[in-house]
């Protein structure tokens, strides 16, 4: 396993709509791994491929509601399904450091995929969980969360991360 480069903002490969992973091989299996233990490292809670600057479609998120006490579990090719409700709620990422915001999301969801042995996967999250599972379905289309806010509130977000950013050079 190695600690990967945590991809920000800016970045082309967020943008990017990560491809369907065909063969489950080895390749797949030690980006999972390492992308467990980046996410360990940088202290998140989930993470997308493209956030390590992999174009596929692979989440780690944690596999149960109590997530601070649960498993990191890889996920290829999830599908969010069942979305109920509405929250709002404040979120973060890696790949935006140092910044967060209030975002509405659903409050309910499923999250279906296969596991590293290619097993059919289903996990059925509320509240933050179901926050989690979006926010990292959307790397895989190449949304961030400052992408769900209004369009004042984004142009304001953003400058404001550019002119962080652009501070910390």
């Amino acid at each position: 396993m190695a600690v990967l480069r945590i991809r920000t903002i800016g970045d082309p490969v967020l943008r990017e709509e990560s491809r369907k992973i065909e063969n489950i091989g080895d390749e797949i299996i030690r980006l999972a791994e390492s992308m467990i233990e980046t996410m360990r490292v940088y202290r998140g809670i989930g993470l997308a491929a493209p956030q390590v600057g992999e174009s596929v479609s692979l989440v780690v998120v944690p596999s149960r509601e109590d997530w601070e006490e649960a498993e990191s579990v890889a996920i290829v090719n999830p599908v969010l399904s069942r979305l109920k409700g509405s929250i709002m709620g404040e979120e973060g990422c890696l790949s935006v450091p140092g910044f967060s915001e209030n975002v509405k999301r659903s409050e309910h969801c499923v999250l279906t995929g296969q596991d590293l042995d290619g097993n059919e996967m289903r996990i059925e999250a509320q509240d933050f969980l179901a926050r989690v599972f979006q926010h990292e379905v959307d790397h895989l289309k190449g949304v961030l969360y400052v992408d769900r806010l209004s369009p004042l509130k984004r142009q304001f977000v953003l400058k404001r991360i550019q002119r962080e950013l652009k501070d910390r050079e």
